[in-house]
């Protein structure tokens, strides 16, 4: 993430991915479009978005999709302790990671799925 600049962890073949860029196109903010599918994040990077949303991974994390499933996500603890294994299945399976996320230039951070997440972009 370039620093002082808004970045969107972007998917295209997402509706709320996509309505999110419409969003902040129609609002006149510039932004950057990070296909995080296709440039993942690190867990390093991760938990800097994490600690920007107030959120924890098992937050972020789409635990429908085959792969949580797959790996067994749904009884993984949600402690502290916990953290470090949810974020590296996160950056190695970034498909799992909820989308889209906007980080702001003034420095935080939206998970921007609805309508109203998006407002508050304004």
């Amino acid at each position: 993430m370039t620093s002082g600049q808004t970045e969107i962890w972007h998917n295209p073949r997402c509706t709320k991915s996509r309505n999110a860029t419409a969003y902040l196109d129609t609002a006149g903010i510039q932004y950057t479009v990070r296909r995080y599918l296709d440039d993942p994040p690190t867990v390093e990077e991760l938990g800097a978005v994490l600690d920007r949303l107030g959120k924890q991974p098992w937050d972020i994390t789409r635990t429908g999709e085959q792969i949580a499933k797959d790996l067994g996500m749904a009884a993984w603890g949600r402690t502290p302790a916990d953290r470090e294994r949810w974020l590296a299945a996160l950056a190695e399976h970034p498909k799992l990671i909820q989308r889209p996320i906007v980080l702001t230039a003034d420095g935080g951070a939206v998970v921007a799925r609805d309508e109203e997440s998006l407002r508050s972009l304004d």
